[in-house]
Parts: structure tokens; sequence; C-alpha cells
């Protein structure tokens, strides 16, 4: 049983998104966490970068959170499903994290996790046990080039794939395909290589979208991808032929 400071413990979300089908296996409760080390030029959700409440954002607790999951449970046992954490950046808050996955887990819930991967390695390392799925983000193949669109290289990111892969997780690598920045098919190729050096054999392949484009404007932001066309999965068949040659089996 979880003690009453830990089911108290409170976290800085902006959203409970419900009924989710692209989260991880069945319907799904995503759970979006405040706060993100990296700055992709291309994020969909800027409102999810700063840790501070801004003008979305609210502290919740442990035991709201889980009852707001707990409402779907049917749905999750039917379909297989169950919650995900999200961001941001969720290991931004990891103590909270690891409080929430671990009160769902004692509700019997399937949990998933989206990272980035760029955490200090004991706080990624103590919340695997936690998680039944991994979606890792993983945004280039080549350090510098991570470094150029994101603010920071990926040598931390590829240590954390590489322990949770070694420590027998269900890793689900996915890659935004973004025009421009990783598109090339020297870059399928590249990440073909990596994650075959890794041991994964399957990567999700997200296309560009322009989703937040609008959020930029409401918060006063720069965006970087204006007007930039959205990617289509038929826009990248031959990209992702690259990864099935490359032994990677590549989904959309």
């Amino acid at each position: 049983m979880l003690v009453a400071e830990v089911i108290n413990m409170n976290g800085m979300i902006f959203n409970i998104q419900k009924f989710s089908l692209h989260d991880g296996p069945g319907i799904r409760t995503v759970v979006f966490l405040k706060g993100c080390p990296l700055r992709c030029q291309w994020c969909a959700n800027p409102e999810s970068q700063s840790p501070e409440a801004q003008e979305k954002g609210r502290l919740e607790s442990v035991e709201e959170i889980v009852r707001v999951c707990l409402q779907d449970r049917e749905f999750y046992e039917e379909s297989g499903g169950g919650v995900t954490l999200s961001g941001g950046e969720p290991l931004m808050q990891a103590e909270f994290a690891r409080a929430l996955l671990e009160a769902l887990g004692e509700q019997g819930v399937h949990r998933a996790i989206e990272t980035t991967g760029f955490t200090n390695e004991s706080d990624f390392l103590s919340t695997l046990p936690l998680v039944e799925l991994l979606l890792f983000d993983v945004k280039h193949w080549d350090s510098a080039r991570h470094k150029q669109g994101t603010g920071t290289d990926n040598g931390l990111i590829l240590r954390n794939l590489r322990a949770a892969v070694e420590a027998g997780k269900d890793v689900l690598p996915r890659i935004p395909v973004i025009p421009g920045f990783n598109d090339g098919l020297e870059d399928a190729d590249g990440f073909a290589r990596l994650l075959s050096g890794l041991g994964l054999e399957r990567a999700q392949l997200l296309p560009f979208h322009q989703f937040g484009e609008n959020k930029y404007a409401e918060m006063g932001l720069a965006y970087a991808y204006a007007n930039v066309p959205a990617l289509h999965p038929e826009d990248l068949e031959e990209y992702r032929a690259r990864f099935v040659r490359g032994g990677i089996d590549a989904f959309f």
C-alpha cells in the first residue's frame, strides 16, 4: 500500500486525455506532465516546456489522477489498454511520476511512459521497473545534428536507451520525421544502423504535423516550422523501406 504522503503528492500537469489510441496498446488515458529539458524546434506542445503553471498547467495529486484514470478501467481491460505518462518529459518530475506509476500498478493498470530519455541515469533506471512499456523518442542518430535541432546532444539519451534494452524492457522507439532535420534517406539508414546495433527490431515513424502551430501564436512565441507542409505516410514509403532493409520493422 502507498502511504498517505505519496498518495497526496502533487505534480504539475497540463492535460489528461482520455480514449487515446496512439500512445500504447489499447484504449488509454494519457497524463501530460509539464516540463521538458529539450527545445525541439518543431515541438507540438510548447505549453509543455516550462515546469511552471503558465496559462495551461495545474497541480494535481497522485490520488486525484489515479481516480480519473480508473474511471475507464473497464475500457482498459476490454482493449488491453492502460495509462501512459507523457509530457513534456515526465521524468523532469521523476519522484511524482514514480509515485503515480506505483499507484497505478497497485490497481493492476498497464503502465507506459513516453520519454525523451534525457534524464539522469539514476532516475531513469529507478523508473524502469514501474512500467510495462517505454515509448522512447529518438530524434536523431547523429549527435551533432541532434544538438542543432533540440539543444542537446544525444549521448545521455542513447545511454538510457541502451540501459532499457539491456534491462529487458519492452521498448518502442518512436521517430518524429521532421522536414530538413531527419527526413533524408541517409537518416533512415542511420536510424536503422543505430537501432539494430542496440538489438531493437521495430520502430514507429511519426510524420511531421502542424497540430501545434497555433499554440505558438497564442503564446507569443516564434515557430521555426511555420508554414512547413505536413508529412504523410505516403510521402515516406521509401524512407520506411530503408528501415526495413536495415532490419527494422518500421510502421506508422
